[in-house]
């Protein structure tokens, strides 16, 4: 008996083993950005594919084993992308599904499963298609305002605004489905918004728009447009509803020394300029020490600006913490350029979650996080831009009150100026002066 229920027990796990697996495809969705179009199947369960490419027309061929589609039409999937013309299905040896993807071009590509995550219950299959411009360098952002007189070509300095998340990645959920991408989207255009309108500022949003961007790709956007300062802001969640404060952290030095190992094993990475240090014909040991100097200059900067932005947040909002705290963030990790990541709140907190979806205080915390950004280099600003020459003047003169009996002549001499040189440095049009009037004159 023992023998017969071991063979009918081999018997069921054989067919078992052999029995088809069959995933239903329930949803096809395109996300654009600006570098690569993203397709997202939406799956019952784990599945195997197959993918390639034809050309004549150019389309990319998705097969699933075994896959039935649910959709009623995939008539709209494609309406929204420049790129992909529509896309198509049909049966392959009755059993298979075929998904047809029609593109304007001949596109780069690549698929991937994504198994279910926090707020996405089903599994997902991934394909990238790469456009053909995303080759292209990022260039740095136009000059937004440019310099008066004494303050001639000094350039703006750039602030890499990266908002979290995105597309398929809604980030943490919120009470009533508050997606964290949405927040820090509106957080980040609105601080863009406040830098544009700031005489020495120029600010380059690394995502404009609802699309993924991979971590390490953030910070090298950022880096590609010679970005001075690098800005993550994030909504946090945690499991207990309770959790709440605004945060702020910088990359730990355990993680900062595990970078710049990445980085000098990197031999492209290694040949660019590190602080002004070429480290890619250095001995591996000089690389290493230059670019540990450069990453612990970076970081106490980052801590710096943190202290500010804490301290602007700490008016409109509690702190979960502080002190600016360490973490080992990816997207943080960058040797030549301090960096941040801003955690606007808890949206796991029903009232905070409350409070990040008002308009009103998406912009009360965007000011936060400029005012502490433009406080931090008005004091620090890098060398060869306006606000260096601003400080550098303002060092150089002082504000002067014009008293009763003043003359221009006199105060020229006192100050060992010639008159035109006076007039010229306040921007007079005559020598007359008049009891209250503001001049600059040298500090001496």
């Amino acid at each position: 008996m023992a023998g017969i229920i071991k063979r009918l027990i081999a018997f069921f796990v054989v067919t078992l083993c052999v029995l088809p697996v069959w995933a239903d495809v329930s949803d096809v969705r395109v996300w654009q950005s600006p570098d690569k179009v993203r397709l997202v199947l939406d799956l019952s369960g784990p599945h195997e594919h197959k993918i390639f490419q034809l050309t004549g027309p150019d389309r990319i061929v998705v097969d699933l084993k075994n896959a039935d589609l649910k959709m009623s039409s995939l008539d709209k999937v494609a309406d929204d992308s420049s790129e992909v013309i529509r896309v198509r299905s049909g049966r392959r040896n009755k059993t298979d599904l075929r998904l047809v993807v029609e593109t304007r071009a001949t596109m780069k590509y690549r698929s991937f499963p994504l198994p279910p995550s926090e707020g996405v219950s089903h599994h997902r299959l991934v394909v990238d298609l790469e456009r053909p411009q995303s080759e292209a360098s990022v260039s740095a952002p136009d000059v937004v305002k440019k310099a008066e007189t004494y303050e001639t070509d000094q350039r703006d300095i750039i602030i890499a605004i990266d908002a979290g998340h995105g597309g398929e990645d809604p980030g943490a959920l919120g009470p009533g489905r508050v997606m964290e991408k949405h927040v820090v989207l509106a957080i980040s255009k609105e601080l863009q918004r406040l830098l544009n309108q700031e005489t020495g500022f120029a600010p380059y949003m690394v995502r404009t728009g609802d699309y993924y961007i991979g971590l390490r790709e953030r910070s090298e956007k950022a880096r590609k447009a010679n970005a001075d300062f690098f800005v993550s802001i994030h909504a946090d969640a945690f499991k207990h509803p309770s959790a709440s404060g605004s945060s702020v952290f910088v990359l730990s030095d355990r993680g900062a020394t595990s970078e710049t190992a990445r980085f000098l094993a990197d031999k492209e990475n290694s040949s660019d300029l590190i602080g002004g240090v070429s480290i890619g014909d250095r001995e591996d040991h000089l690389a290493m020490t230059l670019l540990d100097l450069s990453m612990t200059h970076k970081r106490t900067a980052s801590v710096s600006i943190g202290d500010e932005i804490l301290q602007e947040m700490g008016k409109i909002s509690k702190l979960h913490k502080k002190n600016v705290e360490e973490a080992a963030f990816v997207v943080l990790k960058s040797p030549d350029m301090p960096a941040l990541l801003v955690e606007t709140g808890f949206i796991s907190n029903p009232g905070e979650a409350r409070q990040l979806k008002t308009s009103a205080y998406q912009k009360k915390m965007a000011r936060a996080i400029f005012n502490g950004i433009k406080d931090y280099f008005q004091n620090n600003p890098p060398a060869g831009t306006l606000m260096a020459a601003r400080k550098k003047a303002a060092q150089q003169y002082i504000e002067y009150t014009v008293r009763s009996g003043d003359t221009l002549s006199e105060l020229a001499v006192r100050s060992g100026m010639g008159m035109s040189e006076l007039r010229k440095l306040n921007g007079l049009s005559s020598n007359s002066l008049r009891v209250g009037q503001k001049l600059r004159i040298p500090n001496s």
